[in-house]
């Protein structure tokens, strides 16, 4: 058997470490809590595994052979590495280390999640964390090429390595100027929006894609197209259309000038999924944000 093959116990490690620097069979047993007898064997059983004497000794001193002092520099370095070992997983255990990546929607990672990510860095705060802010198609690769622990997402993914939890709904909204036709009333039916000037998100933004689901077969008599929330909020504000965003976007609307109504449509509801591989284990930092993301899901209103 060659030495690279062999298993050696920490206990042997540790009884030769002690020996190597009392030179004495009865202080070293006494520093391992070992009976002299029981240090005795492992000393012999691991010179016996590794076919080499590691100390020299007589009735009146023990020391170590060339062998054992080549040894010894090594053997200290792994019992260092293994409590180093120890200590870094014992601290992720206990939260105090850890690195969680996780993607959100924008309409989640602007608004509701600063102030709850403050909160847990409060609590953890040598957990690391990364956030990426990204539309659900992006959210949901990222967690299937492992680039993200997991995602808030509004798409329901298809493959089979991808498990979903529900999350949250998110109900929709109207956002007009104050001096808007339809701002007097409180509630709009979907369908009264046939005529207006409608200002779409992107067609690959989960919003887009529900609010024509929801209208079908009408169409919007769409004016304008735009990327970002705030963009939108500034053309409804210089008058040049209405649109229609959900509850956790709102936060991008207020504004003086503007005002937001509850959309009436009985299928137009948001749901937001927690997304995560089904053939991975969460890292207990993972988790553990995780947990606290559901403990302070966002209020509906």
């Amino acid at each position: 058997m060659q030495i690279t093959d062999l298993n050696l116990s920490t206990r042997q490690i540790r009884a030769f470490l002690a020996l190597a620097k009392h030179r004495n069979f009865t202080l070293a047993a006494r520093q391992c809590h070992l009976s002299q007898s029981a240090f005795s064997t492992l000393i012999r059983t691991l010179e016996e595994a590794l076919s080499m004497r590691l100390f020299d000794r007589d009735t009146r001193k023990v020391e170590l052979t060339p062998e054992g002092r080549l040894f010894e520099a090594g053997a200290q370095r792994l019992l260092e590495d293994f409590r180093g070992v120890l200590q870094d997983l014992g601290d992720h255990a206990a939260r105090r280390r850890g690195r969680v990546a996780m993607a959100a929607l924008p309409s989640l990672a602007a608004g509701w999640l600063p102030p709850v990510l403050a909160s847990f860095r409060a609590s953890y705060p040598g957990i690391e964390l990364g956030l990426s802010d990204a539309l659900s198609e992006g959210c949901v690769e990222q967690v299937r090429t492992g680039q993200a622990d997991f995602a808030l997402a509004a798409k329901r993914p298809g493959a089979p390595e991808l498990q979903i939890e529900a999350f949250c709904c998110d109900r929709f909204h109207l956002v007009c100027r104050i001096d808007h036709r339809l701002a007097p009333r409180r509630r709009i039916p979907l369908e009264s929006l046939a005529q207006e000037p409608f200002i779409h998100l992107a067609r690959s933004s989960s919003v887009r894609q529900h609010i024509e689901a929801a209208i079908q077969p009408t169409q919007l008599n769409a004016v304008m197209e735009l990327e970002q929330l705030s963009t939108v909020a500034g053309m409804i504000r210089a008058g040049l259309g209405v649109t229609v965003v959900p509850t956790l976007a709102l936060f991008h609307f207020e504004h003086p000038e503007l005002v937001t109504r509850t959309i009436q449509a009985p299928h137009l509801r948001r749901e937001l999924f927690v997304i995560r591989r089904s053939d991975r284990s969460l890292s207990l930092a993972a988790q553990t944000l995780l947990d606290h993301l559901i403990a302070h899901k966002p209020p509906m209103r």
